[in-house]
């Protein structure tokens, strides 16, 4: 179940090269159900109507999806029964309302085996039998039931629960996948590290939740061939002193779901990401003191926001940090006004842990905010990335989502390969940057000429980061292998929920939160001593110039060699398109090829002082820059 066929940093280059999608153009905007061995990547999938549905199968045996009503099915569409292990086949159901479908290689259309729902349109559904009758409570019952002193299996537990009880679990492997359609529930383990949930990469996820109001705290999940921990569809949720790691899709994952809360936990190894909270506004959610080390994303939310906090947590080792985004592959777009605030993101350019294909392209990055709106970035600590510490860049999946009025202020950011602050090409208006600690920034003079005050000098973004992008989409693996999931380290036992925490259905959550210290991850010392540094004159000067000449020079060379193009009647139509490819495909190098060997109305010393003369001037300005000032 991928959220993130997403190509982040404007990728209108990648998308006109074919790069952005693995399943072709056609296909742009489609939501997105993996077909696994032998399960649907969702139980449950909202849709809006004619939206099309994109089914792929990422197992290793035949699958098709099939209506149960027999309205639609990959069949019609493919033009055989099966679709084949690495194939995909769009469906659009035109129509709303409630269709449960099915493999019928591997489910029956009763709901047996590999089957599931898709929801189209504003239809009311709440899956799960029996659901419908019962109503959340705010209050535990007073009732415990214990595992395995009561009951065998935390399924079986569970399904003798009534509203409000709490479901205790005592230390031991369970290997099963827990469903919960009881509202207000609480699943609780007696110890954070003992109590194992094991998918053992056969059943999809480790516990799924389709009620509202469930709190799960002080267990582990692992090993699912989805996901640790899943909310989705609900009202009201929290998530208190887990640990999901190995996982092969998100550790800690609130979907379609408003009201919640993940505290005091931590995740690893997931292709996808740690933490993910998507398809929600206003979400009314809160991440709060986690950590996220060793996935491909620590954090993903995909149209998400509205009163969602990121706070107080450590993202570090992970591929990327903290990427909320734009995608038209699920409903509520776009991803707006999250807060993330006094966290510390670090080193987020880990190779080493496995990653999906659509999150290639954030590698290196510390916190990126991809096509949103109204977001705001405050007090983090970011340092030690390959690529950007802070990132601001527009996103392109079937609609181009350009990232306006995101303000990014008060950061300390450092250690960054390509810039700590930056703005990608075609980013979009509104973005200001202010009072942030940092050595370098792309475009050069981005906070003193776009801060936060009632004037500002646009700049254009930096479209460098457009063929960065592309090169790593074009990089992303085919697929995820459960092996090399299953391969990765396995953390550190974590910090145990405190012995007689009140037992409290995940009812009223975001009202009745109390976020605590903002600095709780910050290390004072270093994110006081950087607040206020930046650019000097001198930098800021020989920046600007040394960011701007190049584009300036290629712009007269290319004008130059159009012009005497356009006056040769000595070359053939062939011979001229080809010279225009050249001089456009081939950066820089195009064009003073044809300088230097085709251009015949300009004359050679001329033509050898404005291309020679060119370079010689730039490399001396980035000589007295970096002499006197440092380039930025």
């Amino acid at each position: 179940m991928s959220h993130h066929k997403w190509f982040f940093g404007g990728l209108i280059l990648a998308a006109m090269l074919g790069l952005s999608s693995c399943a072709g153009d056609d296909d742009a905007g489609a939501a997105f159900i993996d077909m696994k061995d032998n399960f649907f990547g969702r139980e449950v999938t909202r849709i809006p109507e004619g939206q099309a549905v994109l089914f792929k199968n990422d197992g290793n045996s035949p699958h098709n999806a099939i209506a149960a009503d027999g309205s639609w099915s990959t069949e019609d569409v493919a033009g055989k029964l099966p679709i084949d292990p690495g194939e995909n086949v769009t469906v659009t159901v035109k129509e709303p309302g409630v269709y449960e479908y099915f493999c019928s290689f591997h489910g029956t259309e009763d709901g047996d085996g590999m089957a599931a729902v898709l929801v189209v349109g504003d239809v009311a559904f709440v899956p799960g039998s029996g659901v419908a009758e019962q109503d959340p409570v705010s209050e535990w019952s007073g009732r415990t039931i214990e595992v395995p002193r009561d009951f065998d299996s935390i399924q079986s537990a569970i399904d003798a629960a009534n509203p409000g009880d709490l479901v205790l679990i005592s230390p031991g492997i369970y290997r099963e996948e827990v469903t919960v359609t009881t509202p207000s529930m609480t699943l609780r383990g007696t110890d954070r590290n003992e109590v194992i949930i094991d998918g053992e990469f056969e059943r999809p996820n480790g516990v799924q939740v389709f009620a509202d109001g469930v709190a799960i705290e002080n267990m582990t999940a692992r090993n699912a061939q989805l996901n640790g921990f899943l909310w989705t569809g609900v009202t009201g949720y929290r998530g208190s002193y887990l640990t999901a790691y190995n996982n092969a899709d998100y550790g800690i994952f609130a979907f379609d779901s408003i009201d919640g809360v993940f505290e005091h936990s931590y995740a690893s190894g997931s292709p996808d990401s740690g933490f993910y909270i998507g398809q929600c506004y206003p979400c009314d959610a809160v991440i709060n003191e986690v950590v996220a080390e060793r996935n491909s994303l620590g954090y993903s939310g995909t149209n998400a926001g509205g009163d969602l906090l990121i706070l107080n947590s450590r993202w570090v080792d992970n591929r990327a940090g903290i990427v909320p985004n734009t995608l038209d592959s699920e409903l509520l777009p776009p991803e707006r006004e999250t807060t993330i605030a006094g966290n510390y993101v670090a080193r987020n350019h880990n190779r080493a842990p496995v990653a999906k294909a659509g999150t290639y392209a954030a590698f290196g990055n510390g916190i990126v905010l991809a096509g949103g709106i109204g977001n705001r970035v405050l007090d983090n600590v970011i340092e030690d990335h390959e690529h950007h510490g802070i990132l601001v860049t527009p996103n392109l999946d079937e609609n181009f989502w350009p990232a306006t009025h995101n303000a990014v202020i008060g950061n300390s950011v450092r250690g960054s390969g390509r810039a700590d602050l930056a703005l990608s090409g075609l980013a979009g208006p509104g973005n200001c940057f202010a009072n942030n600690g940092f050595d370098s920034s792309s475009p050069v003079g981005l906070q003193q000429l776009q801060g936060c005050a009632d004037f500002r000098l646009p700049l254009g973004g930096d479209l460098s980061t457009l063929l960065l992008t592309a090169a790593y989409v074009a990089d992303a693996p085919p697929q995820v292998d459960y092996e090399d999931v299953g391969n990765q380290a396995a953390p550190e036992n974590q910090p145990q929920m405190p012995a007689g925490a009140e037992v409290k259905p995940a009812v009223d959550v975001f009202a009745n939160y109390d976020a605590g210290d903002a600095s709780h991850y910050i290390d004072e010392e270093v994110h006081m001593s950087s607040v206020f540094e930046g650019p000097s004159p001198w930098q800021l000067l020989f920046g600007l110039y040394g960011y701007l000449l190049p584009l300036v020079l290629l712009a007269a060379w290319v004008s130059l060699a159009f012009w005497d193009l356009a006056r040769r009647d000595d070359i053939g139509r062939g011979t001229g398109i080809v010279w225009i490819l050249v001089i456009l495909l081939v950066p820089f190098l195009g064009v003073i090829a044809y300088h230097a060997f085709a251009a015949r109305n300009i004359a050679g010393w001329l033509r050898l002082a404005m291309v020679g003369g060119g370079v010689v001037v730039y490399l001396a300005i980035l000589a007295i820059g970096a002499s006197i000032g440092g380039i930025v």
